[in-house]
């Protein structure tokens, strides 16, 4: 059976409480009406990656200090060159090289994939130039000049941990690592096989066995304790319409009510399939009395 750890507070009607079933997720609706379920990184994640990229930075900045030094003291630049090339280099740094790097990577730079993040459109679809250059451009103000203060703060009290330059652009950043999602096809449990092949679960009502086959799909992510307790009064609810109850703990009954029910309505709609196509195998389409043309 599945190791399945159960909810801090169980309700007792056996409802799994909404503070588990809470998914760490939102959905988008793109132009063209489809829901997307994505996961928007949270505020720490984001500020450790934008220190990430900072001090790559800041490094690329030293060593070019450290190279036009060098220049000048070895006269092969001229020490009034240097102010006007700093100031080249801080634009290259801090707007045009960020612009640069998260167009080339669609929305990524060294920072978001030690975080495993990347940049996205409100509507989940790419970033492009536009986006990265409003981004770059207003994290100069909000990172650069005010050492990440305006960029905390704003991030600190919008949803998806937005800075200014994201409202402004129209993006957020978007988890790309994401935990295993949990197999929602768990086979009958070994002890439950004999009991499988003469166990009546018609009788079991679609609304139980809809919170059943979602205990079952939120068991991993439970507390053992809880686990068990909604596990016991869900059993104890199902087995006036199972027949014959095996003599198994609660947690693997479920699991063998929800692999038999699902079991056994694929095989159902496989024979229809089966049935549907045997009778229009013969069929050429054409309606009885219609002009073939």
């Amino acid at each position: 059976m599945p190791d399945v750890p159960a909810p801090a507070a169980s309700d007792p009607r056996g409802e799994i409480p909404t503070t588990v079933l809470e998914v760490r997720s939102e959905e988008i609706l793109t132009g063209e009406a489809v829901a997307l379920d994505v996961q928007p990184v949270g505020f720490f994640l984001r500020a450790l990656g934008c220190l990430i990229d900072v001090l790559i930075a800041i490094v690329l900045f030293i060593l070019f200090l450290l190279a036009s030094s060098w220049l000048v003291g070895a006269n092969v630049l001229e020490s009034t060159v240097v102010p006007i090339l700093t100031i080249v280099v801080l634009v290259l740094i801090t707007v045009a090289l960020p612009t640069t790097v998260e167009t080339v990577t669609r929305g990524r730079s060294l920072g978001r994939l030690a975080v495993g993040s990347r940049i996205v459109r409100i509507d989940g679809g790419a970033a492009g130039f536009r986006h990265a250059f409003i981004r770059a451009l207003v994290g100069v103000i909000e990172i650069w000049f005010t050492l990440g203060a305006i960029a905390a703060v704003v991030g600190a009290f919008t949803p998806r941990a937005q800075r200014l330059g994201d409202l402004l652009a129209g993006t957020y950043a978007e988890r790309t690592r994401t935990p295993a999602l949990p197999d929602q096809h768990a086979p009958l449990p070994p002890m439950l096989a004999e009991w499988g092949a003469v166990a009546d679960v018609a009788r079991l009502p679609d609304r139980l066995a809809r919170r059943i086959a979602q205990f079952t799909r939120s068991a991993p992510q439970l507390e053992p304790a809880a686990r068990e307790r909604l596990a016991a009064s869900l059993a104890a609810e199902a087995a006036r319409y199972v027949s014959p109850v095996p003599a198994v703990e609660p947690a693997a009954f479920l699991y063998g009510v929800v692999a038999i029910r699902r079991d056994r309505e694929l095989r159902a709609l496989m024979l229809e399939t089966q049935r549907v196509a045997a009778l229009t195998a013969h069929a050429d389409g054409v309606p009885r009395g219609f002009p073939r043309g």
